[in-house]
């Protein structure tokens, strides 16, 4: 287990290097046979040279997300490739689909997708992965704050 956080916790640095460690405060959730990491925070924490790599728009009012999904039963949780979709809704109930891109670096695979808010704004997630007969959604809240 640890060999396989210690490649994620370098999967997120792709996403903040030199960022505050409060802004991508990891989280996970156990969903099924997974363990589910995942983190939101504003685009503005990307590095310039890696938001270009993976064609990603810095933005004061763009958020990231960024999820990895492990096997929770198999020792070293090994990366776990899955369908990914989703959106995010806004306090109005307004919706924006999420556009997910994979990203393989090794043996860790991660899921990146960015979507818009305003100053102040509560957006709640909704992700659906599907592996095989497995189907599983994950939710939470994160509110974001132009900087």
């Amino acid at each position: 287990m640890a060999g396989y956080l210690a490649r994620f916790l370098v999967a997120l640095c792709f996403v903040g290097a030199l960022a505050p460690a409060s802004a991508l405060a990891e989280q996970s959730k156990r969903l099924g046979p997974w363990e589910v990491h995942y983190n939101a925070f504003n685009s503005t924490l990307l590095r310039p040279e890696m938001a270009q790599q993976y064609n990603l728009e810095r933005s004061s009012r763009i958020a990231t997300l960024n999820i990895a999904v492990l096997a929770a039963n198999e020792a070293g949780k090994p990366a776990q490739r899955v369908s990914i979709e989703g959106y995010a809704m806004n306090p109005l109930s307004m919706q924006q689909n999420l556009e997910f891109q994979e990203v393989v670096e090794g043996d860790a695979v991660y899921y990146i997708a960015q979507t818009s808010f305003t100053h102040l704004e509560t957006l709640r997630f909704f992700i659906t992965m599907k592996q095989g007969k497995e189907q599983h959604e994950l939710k939470f809240s994160k509110e974001f704050w132009e900087n």
